[in-house]
């Protein structure tokens, strides 16, 4: 958003209050949400954390054919929610200047990061960012199952069906896209447009983002913050969401397809 607009008025303040409201009631909040209580109940349990296990991607039906159509049901709620969040920072909005004039920002820059695709250098930096944040998190991983602070996480438990990895490669693509898309480049914007200060947006940011990982036990939910930390530091010095989407889709990539093709075989870690 462009610096000489500072101050939403009432009207557009409460629209944009009411667009947070919604959308994080719809997507990610609400996962934040039963996530801690996820947690909380895992950690009432007898059984220590570290010895509990939870899986990200399951089927969901008997039947294969069934079972293909869920899953692609579920990539598809996904992208809608990104695409949600495309579509609600394309109405353009009204702000005033702070010698109170009235102006409609455009949404035209609003959607540039999603407009601007830059092939090699996104691929490049997204590579970058998952290493940065892929080899740091597995050691993470390690020490917080050898210390209990996490359960076991079980990426796939797709019993070798000839769709797992193609539907594994679509669930990672909708995955990634979603959050970069709404907890990144939408909240961050939002919470600019309100009026938050840089560091205090990508705080919320990556808040948000801890938090619908704490399911997987405290430690994933530090990691996920640290993770949203640097990626919503580098949306807010570059101005593009496409090397997190790319970098967010390698770490699930990696993760998904190397336990899949390990066939869940991860002693080499000494876990």
């Amino acid at each position: 958003m462009s610096s000489t607009f500072l101050f939403p008025p009432g009207s557009t303040r409460n629209r944009l209050l009411c667009e947070i409201a919604i959308v994080l009631t719809i997507t990610f909040g609400i996962s934040g949400l039963r996530s801690l209580f996820r947690l909380i109940d895992a950690l009432l349990s007898p059984q220590p954390i570290n010895e509990q296990s939870v899986a990200i991607t399951t089927s969901q039906a008997d039947h294969s054919w069934i079972d293909l159509a869920l899953q692609l049901s579920s990539a598809a709620v996904l992208f809608g929610w990104g695409f949600l969040a495309l579509y609600l920072l394309s109405a353009p909005l009204l702000f005033t200047t702070k010698n109170s004039v009235s102006k409609e920002e455009s949404s035209h820059h609003l959607l540039a990061p999603i407009l601007r695709f830059f092939a090699a250098k996104d691929l490049l930096q997204g590579g970058a960012l998952a290493a940065l944040i892929g080899f740091p998190g597995l050691l993470l991983y390690v020490a917080a199952i050898k210390f209990g602070w996490s359960k076991q996480v079980i990426p796939t438990t797709f019993d070798h069906l000839w769709w797992e990895i193609p539907v594994i490669l679509l669930w990672s693509a909708a995955n990634a896209f979603a959050e970069e898309v709404v907890v990144v480049m939408w909240f961050i914007t939002r919470l600019r447009q309100l009026g938050n200060s840089v560091p205090v947006a990508i705080m919320y940011s990556a808040i948000l983002r801890g938090s619908y990982h704490l399911y997987q036990g405290a430690s994933a939910g530090l990691g996920n913050l640290i993770m949203g930390l640097i990626f919503g530091f580098f949306f807010y010095k570059t101005g593009r969401i496409w090397p997190l989407i790319i970098g967010h889709l390698a770490i699930d990539v990696v993760a998904f397809i190397g336990y899949a093709l390990l066939d869940g075989n991860l002693s080499f870690l000494g876990i």
